[in-house]
């Protein structure tokens, strides 16, 4: 519409402000961005009529508040960054903002990503626009409502341990998790760093992988990040064959399985394999050592990357307290809320000297054998 001259990026930006206003009791947006999103789009009209839009011209984009956009505030859903303005820009916000696309606002999240129901945020509650007596899963619930709720057209998330992914299914919209390091994290508040992974939340798979691949790619300020090319994603989403499908069988046998979810994934394979596909299941007997190999390495790497707000140089900082040591605990125990200050504590626990090796270090192993299990095993199918 806006290549044809039917709308405006202005008049775009216009209905998305208009929509955050009338949708404000979803408690979505923390902060929103409106004289800035405006004059952008004015400057974006400008470009379309030159003819030197970018890829992104007219994509009206929403950041979870844990991506650092400069002079724009950033707390991670959590007081003990009360009043605290970002000094630089995430990488995935350059590009972003280097291919003309509009960010709009900074989006409600569960505390420092800890969360899966949007629950923890300092900030409230975000509601789910199908059911307002429903979560929206999180920990990027404030994300997902945005898209689900037509308050812009996608979002930049983050996913430690299912943070996009669930909420999208729980909204019904399209949710990608990279793979980790495919999207730098330079910019990105640190929850447990071997984990961290902005991801996507859009409408449709097209604009999700429109924006992948502006996003992706290697970053000399992220030594993590993976140097492989970036491909044309938006221009590969045909497939030339039907491709074999594979389900983890010990996730349907589940007892914790809710039967209703279970009928429906059931129905979801049957209509597949009535469309040609292949669909077989998978085992993997590891399954279940998934989630406490998860709670044990991310509550350790949060617990050391969590340290740094101590109400020292930046946040928020207890009143007249009695000495320094009582500044640092004061500061913390008000400033976090208390599934923060739990998981603080889960890892200080497991990193402890007495513990270190029957806890941390039987993790790692443990997290080793995850992840080359499926790879042994899909190696001997092909």
């Amino acid at each position: 519409m806006i290549r044809k001259g039917n709308l405006s990026c202005k008049q775009l930006v216009t209905h998305y402000l208009s929509n955050i206003k009338a949708k404000s009791h979803l408690n979505v947006f923390l902060d929103v961005y409106e004289t800035e999103a405006l004059r952008r789009a004015e400057e974006i009209d400008r470009k379309f009529a030159a003819g030197t839009q970018g890829k992104l011209a007219g994509m009206v984009v929403g950041i979870k508040d844990v991506i650092s956009y400069q002079d724009h505030g950033l707390q991670a859903g959590s007081r003990i960054l009360d009043n605290f303005v970002a000094q630089f820009s995430a990488t995935a916000v350059d590009r972003l903002l280097g291919e003309d696309a509009i960010i709009i606002g900074r989006q409600n999240c569960d505390e420092f990503g800890m969360g899966s129901s949007n629950e923890n945020s300092a900030f409230g509650p975000v509601l789910n626009e199908a059911d307002t007596t429903r979560v929206p899963g999180g920990s990027s619930g404030g994300s997902t409502v945005a898209v689900q709720a037509d308050l812009c057209l996608a979002s930049l998330g983050s996913d430690t341990g299912g943070s996009v992914r669930q909420p999208a299914a729980f909204c019904g919209i399209v949710g990608l998790k990279p793979t980790y390091s495919r999207i730098s994290r330079w910019g990105l508040i640190a929850y447990a760093s071997s984990f961290d992974t902005i991801g996507i939340l859009a409408k449709s798979v097209e604009d999700a992988a429109l924006l992948l691949e502006v996003i992706a790619g290697q970053d000399e300020q992220d030594s993590t990040v993976c140097r492989q090319p970036v491909p044309p994603y938006s221009q590969q989403l045909a497939l030339s064959h039907k491709p074999r499908i594979a389900y983890i069988r010990e996730t349907i046998e589940s007892a914790g399985l809710d039967e209703e979810i279970r009928e429906k994934i059931l129905q979801k394979i049957n209509f597949l394999k009535a469309q040609g596909y292949q669909v077989e299941p998978v085992e993997f007997p590891l399954l279940e050592y998934i989630l406490p190999t998860y709670y044990i390495l991310t509550t350790a790497e949060a617990s050391s990357n969590l340290s740094r707000y101590d109400g020292v140089k930046y946040g928020y900082r207890a009143l007249r307290p009695a000495s320094l040591e009582d500044m640092y605990k004061t500061t913390r125990s008000q400033g976090f809320g208390e599934e923060v200050k739990r998981r603080i504590m889960l890892g200080t626990f497991v990193l402890s000297a007495s513990y270190y090796d029957a806890y941390y270090t039987k993790a790692q192993q443990v997290r080793r054998l995850i992840k080359e299990k499926p790879m042994k095993y899909l190696a001997n199918l092909i």
